[in-house]
Order: C-alpha cells, then sequence, then structure tokens
C-alpha cells in the first residue's frame, strides 16, 4: 500500500491501527511476568508506585517500542502477538516515539536508578529497530537488545519500583533467568516473518540457523532460565524454588516436543502464541499470586 493511499484512510481508522501496533495485549501477558518478579523478590512494596510503573513500563515502554519497531518493519504477514498487522503511516513513528518519552517523564518520581534503566531500554529498542543501527538484523546484537531491554531490564524496574534503591545478587540472577526465558521463545516468532526479513537483508537469529537451530537454543535457554528463576524464588522460599523448577523443566520439556512437531509454516502459528500465551500467562498468574500472598501475610495491602 502506498502512502498516499494509506493517507486516505480516516484518522480515527489509523488511529485505531495504531493503537493495534501498541500490541498492549501481548506486554501485558507475555512481557510482564519479569516486572512482577522484581516486585516479589523485594523485601517490601509501595503499590501505589509499582502499579503506576508497571502500567507505565508496559504501555507506554514497550508498547511505543513495539509500534517504532512496526514502523520500520512494515510487516504484512504473521508477527509477535499480530496474526494480520494492519498498515503503518508516517506520523506513527513520532506517536511511538512520543509515548516512550512520555513514560520516561512518568518514571521520574520512582527514581535516577530506574530512569537510567528505562532510558537504556529505549536506547536499546532504537538500535534494534532502527534502519541507522539495524541490530535486529545480527542474531548476536538482536539477543543483546531483547534480552536486556525486556528481559533483565523488567525484572530490576520490577523491584526498583517497589521502592528499593540498592540491587541485589538475588534480583540480578532473577534478571539473568528471565531474560534467557524470554529469549527462549523469541526466534520462534520470527520463523514466520522469514521470507519478509530476507528481503529486508535482516539477518535474524531464525533466517541465520534455521528451524531445528531455533529449537535448539530454546532448550538451553529455557531451561537455564528456569534453574536461574527458581533460585531466585528459593531465597525466599526454598519449596517454592524447588517446585518452579520442576515445573518448569516439565514445561520445557512439552513445549519442545511440540515445537518439534512443527513445520515454521503460517498454518501453525496459531499454535506457537498458543503456547506463548499459555505459558507466559501461567508465569504471570504464578507471580500475582505469589505477590498477593507474601504482601497479605505481611499486612500490607491495608
Amino acid at each position: 500500500m502506498s502512502v498516499k493511499q494509506e493517507n486516505t484512510r480516516p484518522f480515527l481508522k489509523q488511529a485505531g491501527d495504531f493503537i493495534i501496533h501498541l500490541r498492549w495485549h501481548y506486554q501485558m501477558f507475555i512481557l510482564s511476568g519479569g516486572f512482577l518478579l522484581g516486585g516479589y523478590l523485594s523485601p517490601t512494596v509501595d503499590w501505589s508506585p509499582f502499579l503506576v510503573q508497571f502500567l507505565n513500563v508496559h504501555l507506554l515502554l514497550f508498547g511505543g517500542a513495539t509500534a517504532y519497531n512496526s514502523f520500520w518493519d512494515k510487516d504484512e504477514g504473521p508477527v509477535g502477538g499480530l496474526k494480520d498487522p494492519p498498515p503503518m503511516h508516517r506520523w506513527m513513528w513520532g506517536a511511538s516515539l512520543f509515548l516512550q518519552f512520555i513514560g520516561l517523564m512518568i518514571a521520574l518520581p520512582a527514581g535516577l536508578f530506574f530512569v537510567l534503566i528505562y532510558a537504556l531500554s529505549i536506547v536499546l529498542f532504537w538500535l534494534y529497530s532502527s534502519p541507522l543501527f539495524r541490530w535486529k538484523g545480527t542474531p548476536l546484537r538482536s539477543l543483546i537488545a531483547i534480552g536486556i531491554s525486556t528481559g533483565t531490564n523488567s525484572v530490576l524496574m520490577g523491584y526498583l519500583a517497589a521502592g528499593n534503591h540498592i540491587l541485589t545478587s538475588t534480583s540480578l540472577i532473577a534478571a539473568i533467568g528471565v531474560a534467557l526465558m524470554v529469549l527462549s521463545l523469541y526466534p520462534v516468532s520470527q520463523l514466520y516473518q522469514l521470507d519478509e526479513d530476507m528481503q529486508r537483508g535482516d539477518q535474524t537469529f531464525s533466517v541465520q540457523f534455521g528451524f531445528a537451530g531455533v529449537i535448539r537454543f530454546f532448550a538451553v535457554a529455557f531451561t537455564s532460565g528456569v534453574v536461574l528463576v527458581a533460585l531466585s524464588i528459593g531465597q525466599i522460599q526454598d519449596w517454592l524454588g524447588w517446585t518452579f523448577c520442576m515445573i518448569g523443566i516439565v514445561v520445557g520439556a512439552w513445549i519442545y516436543n511440540q515445537f518439534k512437531s512443527l513445520k515454521a509454516e503460517k498454518d501453525d502459528y496459531q499454535t506457537v502464541m498458543r503456547i506463548k500465551y499459555g505459558t507466559s500467562m501461567a508465569f504471570v498468574v504464578f507471580l500475582v499470586l505469589l505477590l498477593i500472598l507474601k504482601f497479605y501475610r505481611m499486612g500490607m495491602f491495608a
């Protein structure tokens, strides 16, 4: 679709397309586990700022970054959390940056360290998507950008938003673990946009290593991530850490077998999304319940 044709679409329709590209459902149900884990590992939680920054990170930072990436990619086939991407328009580039900068302003009350991590995520998202740098086009740089911005930084921001000012070794172990879990599923979505990535000249992880490489990477990264997250949870409750580890490994083995049966065809896209949503939402629900249980016992909901 040409730019001229795009601009003839009613603005309200364009605005609706932009909201779709923010993929808020994807941010909240797939990427929120790290932030919640950071809150759980915190000895105390100041709930009002924690919830404000939770919404800020997932709706403005991650949402804006996703729309920014969509502007440069202009995908027409399935991408993570979006089977049929609507067309992008020129104004959406500025709107995606605006959301990220508004989020940065909202982050200020959370402290300097939180703001620096938030800003680092923004920069990494730009490096990942922008044609000037296009880290997305190389396997290692893309893993660094996604792993830090949506993995480690998510946990650290959750921990800091809870009211802490000093990071602990436990929070850092959890941050690395979540990064590995996020990255384990990251290349799978790329399998359904191989043609478009190759047309753009992007040598993504999936383009470089193919279906077999993606599946092997999942097995190693997911298992390592589960073990590290279990270690961090075990610092608070031993039995919870062991339980999470055992369940996580069983779930990982099931996902691995499911992926092995796929053929990396677009017909399998819905199956992949169901697996990603199912495992990620289970992780999120698990952490929400832990947060409620932990701080109810501490009398912090009054």
